[in-house]
């Protein structure tokens, strides 16, 4: 029995020194597909806490061997404005290194490349938005001046930053809040649209590049809620509650979804530089 009884702990013990440890809590926000890989918002603070301490801005499967395959993460931590640069980022990085072999340093440095083609692109784009607009009032939603000494109406300056696309026919992009507040409207926050906002040209959302990438979709559906209910009638103030509660709404549901997912097994082993292929010795 004694025999037994020994065999029995040290299999558990082996059994237990086998088994990977398991991180939980690292989801925060699912970002839907692109190029069939999920796009997962984490919470780079607990991975660094947690996995892999020197981990920030983003993951792939090549890189980290502890990164789930299909999934590209993205750091809490970023702001929006970063956002679809650092997911383009590690796309490019996972493609080079998977099909082309490339080690990661290079995959690394041809992605920072492509990002600042991406950002000069946005640069043109917003450049060219502005110069087509006309002057805009620089009212409050209250019809109020909060800067008394600006003109009546101004010319948008320095303003855009990023094209996030248009959505059920409204064009949403990330602004430099910062000038906003400086320049046009004190009390600008998170986000604003142009049924609220009278400098906000005609059918636009804009959202504060400074805004966590966390909260971006947030912050979207929000504005989109508050312009409908607008649109149909309802006051800015009523407006701004409903949309307040359905996003809300939309949390809870988050939360429940990133919790369903699974945990993180850490491998022995955390990174890998695949590939021995340099493209500029060939």
């Amino acid at each position: 029995m004694k025999r037994i009884t020994a065999i029995v702990i040290i299999t558990l013990l082996v059994l237990s020194c086998t088994q990977k440890r398991k991180v939980d809590g690292v989801y925060r926000y699912y970002m839907g597909k692109k190029e069939n890989y999920d796009i997962w918002i984490i919470d780079g603070n607990r991975v660094r806490e947690k996995i892999y301490k020197e981990w920030l801005y983003g993951g792939n499967e090549q890189r980290y061997i502890f990164n789930p395959k299909g999934e590209v993460w993205i750091d809490n931590a970023i702001s929006c404005e970063e956002y679809d640069l650092t997911v383009a980022h590690e796309l490019n990085e996972r493609h080079l290194m998977a099909k082309f072999g490339w080690t990661y340093e290079i995959a690394h440095d041809s992605s920072l490349m492509l990002e600042q083609v991406i950002r000069h692109q946005n640069k043109e784009i917003c450049d060219s938005h502005e110069t087509s607009l006309k002057k805009v009032s620089v009212l409050d939603p209250y019809n109020k001046k909060e800067i008394r000494n600006l003109p009546d109406s101004i010319k948008l300056q320095n303003i855009y930053r990023i094209p996030e696309g248009i959505r059920d026919g409204i064009s949403i992009w990330v602004v430099d809040g910062y000038l906003i507040r400086k320049n046009i409207y004190p009390d600008f926050g998170f986000s604003g649209n142009d049924l609220v906002y009278h400098f906000i040209p005609s059918k636009e959302i804009w959202i504060d590049g400074q805004v966590s990438c966390e909260e971006t979709e947030y912050s979207i559906a929000l504005e989109m809620a508050e312009r409908r209910l607008m649109s149909e009638g309802k006051s800015y103030s009523d407006a701004y509650e409903d949309a307040v509660q359905m996003v809300q709404n939309s949390r809870r549901a988050m939360e429940k979804l990133v919790k369903s997912h699974f945990k993180i097994a850490i491998p022995d082993s955390l990174e890998r530089d695949s590939g021995v292929i340099d493209p500029n010795e060939k």
